[in-house]
């Protein structure tokens, strides 16, 4: 008897720690929660702490109290000078209604199925508004302000408060960025090779015009020393003509010496003239005056 009373006690305390354990639950400080019954919510609790349940009956769902991420998918946008961009986003979060945010969507897995295509649209309302290079460039603050506004509305509908859009990535698809870039490949070479053109027709200009110059200066130059060259040859002439006024007897004198100097090279020179020659005709002269010719 003592035997079966102490099992049954035992039992009932198992049971009790059992449905004390399954009654209590805490709520930590990054964390909301919320007790269903059935799936149907009875109470919300965001202070953290112990709280009570009834057990196998009520059960808990727990939300996160920080920042949260969704990455959208990359969606293809037309703006409006008919190209198409490829943009890439992101959203951060907080959950700050449970009970609509679990009326709406359950759980994070199907607020990705609600907001995302949310994010897709307003992007496409913003941005469909402007033209591809001032997407690219960054210079979209309005844009991004209308998309932040047109989420937010979105979002209380959802029981969470949207703490930043931004954009990870706005670039052209990848066939199109390849045609792209081949045109932009082919428009610089064109634009090289028309600074290689000018810039060749520009050296062959001045090389032109060097030429010309140079041209000239040699002219100029062969002009000048032919003209200081005559001046110097009559200069020299006149010198002479004066020294052989002065004294016309040495002036013969000297003329003569210099033509024996080059008719009488060392060597076999041979010449055959008349000793009466007048070649020779301070030869026989000890003073050095001419011969006086014979019978004279």
């Amino acid at each position: 008897m003592n035997r079966s009373l102490l099992t049954i006690v035992v039992i009932v305390l198992v049971a009790a720690g059992f449905l004390v354990k399954a009654s209590l639950f805490t709520v930590h400080q990054a964390q909301q929660a919320l007790v269903v019954q059935f799936g149907d919510p009875r109470s919300v609790i965001t202070e953290p702490g112990l709280n009570v349940k009834i057990p196998l009956i009520q059960d808990v769902v727990y939300f996160d109290k920080r920042i949260l991420g969704l990455d959208a998918q990359p969606e293809e946008i037309l703006t409006t000078d008919q190209r198409r961009l490829v943009v890439d986003s992101f959203v951060r979060y907080k959950i700050t209604n449970p009970l609509l945010f679990y009326q709406t969507v359950r759980n994070e897995t199907g607020l990705r199925g609600r907001l995302a295509p949310s994010v897709a649209n307003a992007f496409r309302g913003a941005f469909g508004k402007l033209d591809a290079s001032t997407i690219i460039s960054g210079d979209r603050p309005s844009a991004m302000q209308q998309v932040t506004n047109t989420l937010q509305e979105d979002s209380r509908r959802l029981g969470i408060e949207l703490v930043d859009v931004r954009i990870k990535r706005a670039d052209f698809p990848d066939t199109i960025g390849q045609a792209i870039f081949r045109r932009m490949q082919t428009e610089r070479q064109r634009e090289a090779n028309e600074q290689r053109a000018t810039g060749f027709e520009l050296s062959e200009r001045i090389r032109s015009e060097a030429e010309r110059q140079r041209t000239i200066l040699i002219a100029d130059a062969r002009r000048r020393s032919e003209i200081l060259r005559g001046e110097g040859d009559a200069e020299r002439t006149k010198i002479f003509a004066e020294a052989a006024n002065k004294d016309p007897q040495f002036y013969d004198f000297y003329r003569s010496l210099q033509a024996y100097t080059k008719a009488l090279q060392p060597g076999d020179t041979t010449m055959v003239l008349s000793p009466d020659s007048e070649f020779f005709k301070y030869f026989d002269s000890a003073t050095g005056a001419p011969r006086r010719p014979a019978g004279r």
